[in-house]
């Protein structure tokens, strides 16, 4: 049976946070003054970079189905965080330290042994649905579901330089203000929007107009990850 539905959460993050260092030229006045849009990016990667921790939020439309990702994550190697494959289903994920604890609900197991004989299916399900089991963070295929509990991978080759995006006005998220800065590349519209007040951390970027429309969300910088083992008694034995 296939355990590990196996999604490149890095790739689409990476990509949503290499598309923002494209901002570049482009001065007017606003929350960051006279900065251009390339000084405001500069700013928002330095600070978003040194945060210790930090709340990702996805929702992304792509060939294979919808994927929704919640993640607190941290860069000393505590994160707690669930995905829908829709319509595959649904996995919890608790990394702390070098253990993961992943649970599958029932819809995901189901669709992870199509094929096999139904009594085993069964089997399967009434073994392991909403029950956590237990890994190695360095296993093959548990490295595939934590992608998104490396902060510091997440974070580590991003650099600006200049290209086209600009300032496009102020805008709220959370009830917060916020600088848009927005950049077109071929049919897709890039938006990014940083923090105007406070730190200027990144805290939206979303693609529209492509093949696989997304929103990525980054909130709670630098909050306590609370990532605790479960209980015993709900963690499933599988004579490791």
């Amino acid at each position: 049976m296939r355990l590990v539905t196996r999604i490149a959460v890095n790739t689409v993050c990476a990509t949503a946070l290499l598309a923002l260092v494209s901002c570049g030229a482009g001065a007017d006045s606003g929350p960051f003054g006279d900065l251009s849009g390339a000084e405001v990016t500069n700013k928002a990667l330095t600070t978003t970079k040194k945060a210790e921790s930090m709340r990702l939020a996805l929702d992304m439309d792509t060939t294979d189905g919808r994927i929704r990702a919640d993640f607190s994550s941290s860069t000393s190697g505590q994160c707690t965080g669930t995905m829908s494959m829709s319509p595959k289903g649904t996995v919890e994920i608790i990394k702390t330290g070098d253990t993961v604890y992943t649970k599958y609900d029932e819809a995901l197991l189901r669709q992870e042994s199509e094929g096999e004989p139904a009594e085993e299916v069964d089997a399967t399900v009434k073994l392991l649905a909403g029950r956590w089991m237990e890994s190695k963070a360095s296993d093959p295929d548990t490295k595939d579901m934590i992608e998104f509990c490396d902060l510091k991978g997440l974070l580590k080759s991003v650099e600006a330089n200049d290209t086209e995006a600009r300032k496009a006005g102020e805008a709220k998220v959370g009830g917060k203000p916020a600088l848009r800065l927005t950049e077109k590349d071929g049919k897709e519209t890039h938006t990014f929007l940083v923090a105007a007040e406070g730190d200027p951390y990144i805290l939206r970027i979303t693609s529209k107009g492509g093949e696989e429309p997304m929103t990525l969300n980054l909130s709670e910088f630098n909050q306590p990850v609370e990532a605790e083992k479960p209980a015993a008694k709900d963690i499933v034995d599988l004579g490791q």
